[in-house]
């Protein structure tokens, strides 16, 4: 315990030494690590990488120094987030939530490169279990938006053919596009739905069939991106 307020009341000594230095490098290390345990246990999307989890660690060390270096000199700052907002990921970020990973690891950098130790700890302790919770309750969990595609007979088909069957078995749908197939004898639509959680696929297939005289229907799930 002793220890722990040496610390913190090193926060309020001198801005620059190799110790304090070296004791934001460790501190932001442990925390990043944390971050990053938290996200691999709460992670539900389809493109786990390793090399991700390594970035928010290695992201989250490097801001920490960069805080320190320009915490004293404006000029320096804006010269650095200049340089920083050129920089692109080579694979684009698809989950929204791994943005926020990122941006968290940041923040925790941050907060050690000011030696603000005790804002980080207890940043990164209650933001973690902010996000387990919202991952062990499944917070905000709902159907994701699927493409539904619908052949008809051209002697079926009639506008709002699907209309009240969508009506009663999604939260929304719309109509993206119209186009024949079989040398124009059939019709497909594609529908853009999200269906009730209590609704499974193959019970809206099979009632879809019903009215399309059983021709081909397919659902396919766009790609997860809130993972």
């Amino acid at each position: 315990m002793d220890f722990m307020n040496k610390i913190f009341d090193l926060q309020a000594s001198e801005p620059s030494s190799i110790y304090m230095i070296l004791l934001a490098l460790v501190i932001s290390t442990l925390l990043s690590l944390v971050i990053t345990k938290v996200y691999i246990i709460t992670f539900t999307g389809e493109r786990y990488a390793q090399s991700f989890v390594h970035t928010i660690i290695i992201l989250s060390i490097i801001v920490s120094v960069v805080m320190n270096v320009v915490s004293d000199n404006a000029g320096v700052a804006f010269g650095l987030f200049a340089i920083f907002s050129l920089i692109r990921f080579r694979s684009a970020v698809t989950n929204v939530k791994d943005i926020a990973y990122i941006f968290f690891g940041l923040c925790a950098g941050m907060t050690c490169g000011l030696f603000r130790f005790d804002l980080a700890i207890i940043l990164t302790l209650f933001a973690c279990l902010v996000l387990y919770l919202l991952y062990k309750f499944e917070y905000g969990k709902g159907k994701d938006t699927q493409i539904l595609k619908v052949t008809v007979p051209e002697n079926l088909n009639y506008e709002n053919l699907m209309h009240d069957l969508l009506a009663e078995y999604t939260l929304s749908s719309s109509l993206r596009q119209v186009e024949t197939t079989n040398l124009g004898t059939m019709i497909l639509y594609t529908y853009a739905i999200r269906m009730k959680n209590e609704v499974h696929d193959k019970e809206l297939l099979d009632h879809i069939r019903e009215k399309n005289a059983n021709l081909k229907v397919s659902i396919t799930y766009m790609e997860n991106t809130d993972g």
